[in-house]
């Protein structure tokens, strides 16, 4: 289960490290469309749509990436105070009954509105944008596998954790 899990991890891993990058990409570019617009008098609709098609891109695919390094955020009320094995249950129960479900439903009821943006090239958002609105609303299936995969790899480590403190339960106290 492990190794598969890693698996799982690798994945969110690759995607992360290349949306990292959208981070960059996005500032310069806004830097560049705040510079041709003060300086020298020229705005563009695309370009403008562009930070946001990168922005989008950054949260969607580094969703997974952030559930993988643990840099979600957590409401904490009593987690910290807990050892592992509390720990591993909290999380099993999250994933399980909170995330993967909400992710399936997403996933399931935003397909509808994705495949007919794909079916007609739905184009820019406004009048002289990006032509290619159908690439944004990709993002939102790929949000929802990258998420329900990187679920799945936790909810393995929290099971393998839990099974190990229930073996280590079973053999009663250390003498």
């Amino acid at each position: 289960m492990e190794k598969f899990a890693s698996y799982l991890d690798q994945i969110n891993r690759s995607v992360g490290m290349t949306a990292r990058w959208f981070a960059l990409a996005m500032v310069l570019l806004q830097f560049g469309v705040v510079l041709l617009r003060y300086v020298f008098g020229f705005s563009s609709i695309a370009l403008n749509e562009s930070v946001l098609y990168l922005h989008s891109a950054l949260f969607m695919l580094g969703a997974g990436y952030t559930l993988l390094i643990d840099d979600h955020v957590r409401v904490d009320i009593f987690y910290s105070g807990l050892g592992r094995p509390g720990k591993a249950r909290i999380d099993a129960f999250g994933h399980s009954l909170l995330l993967l479900p909400s992710m399936a439903a997403l996933l399931y009821w935003s397909w509808p509105s994705v495949r007919n943006s794909w079916a007609i090239w739905e184009g820019p958002l406004s009048v002289g944008g990006i032509p290619a609105l159908w690439l944004m609303k990709s993002l939102i299936p790929a949000f929802c596998i990258l998420l329900i995969i990187q679920s799945l790899a936790c909810l393995l480590r929290q099971l393998i954790t839990l099974k190990v403190s229930d073996n280590h339960s079973e053999e009663g106290p250390a003498v």
